[in-house]
C-alpha cells in the first residue's frame, strides 16, 4: 500500500470542492428563477439616465410634492393645488418586483382634485415600484415610491 502525501491530501480536497459546486449548480437551480432585469430596454435608458436624475433632484427641490395613500378602491395620487391638466402630463409605471407581468404602465389626467386612482382590479398582492413621471410647465419631475398592495 501507498503512502498518502499532501499531495493526495490536495487533490482530495480540490475533487470535494468541484462536487460541493456542481451539487450546488443542480440541487439548487432556483436562484435563476426570478433574474429578469427591470426593464426590457434596459441599455437604452441607462443611457438616458441623466434625464432622470435631473427630475428626481427636481422633485426632491419642490416645496408640495405629491402623495399616494392606499384604500379599497386602489392607489390614490394626489397633487398639489396648482397643478392642473392645462399644465400638467402624468404618467406611471407600477413595477412589480417579482413579476414584469404584472407591471403596469399608464399616463392619466388629473380630477377636480388633482388626483388620480390606480384601480384595485388591477393590482395583485404584492410589492409594487411606483415611478411617477410627471411635466409642469414644460419641466420634467419624477418622483419613486416603493408600495406594497394588501
Amino acid at each position: 500500500m501507498k503512502n498518502f502525501s499532501w499531495g493526495h491530501g490536495v487533490v482530495i480536497a480540490l475533487a470535494a470542492f468541484i462536487i460541493f459546486i456542481l451539487s450546488m449548480l443542480f440541487l439548487f437551480p432556483n436562484g435563476q428563477k426570478n433574474s429578469e432585469m427591470v426593464t426590457d430596454n434596459y441599455y437604452e435608458e441607462e443611457l438616458q439616465y441623466q434625464d432622470v436624475i435631473d427630475a428626481k433632484k427636481r422633485a426632491d427641490d419642490l416645496q408640495e410634492k405629491p402623495t399616494y395613500s392606499q384604500d379599497t378602491n386602489g392607489i390614490k395620487i394626489v397633487f398639489p393645488k396648482d397643478y392642473n391638466n392645462s399644465n400638467t402630463t402624468v404618467k406611471f409605471v407600477l413595477n412589480r418586483t417579482d413579476d414584469q407581468n404584472l407591471d403596469i404602465k399608464r399616463s392619466e389626467q388629473l380630477d377636480e382634485n388633482q388626483s388620480f386612482i390606480v384601480p384595485a382590479k388591477v393590482l395583485k398582492t404584492g410589492g409594487y415600484t411606483l415611478r411617477l413621471m410627471w411635466t409642469k410647465d414644460k419641466i420634467n419631475y419624477r418622483m419613486d415610491y416603493d408600495v406594497i398592495w394588501k
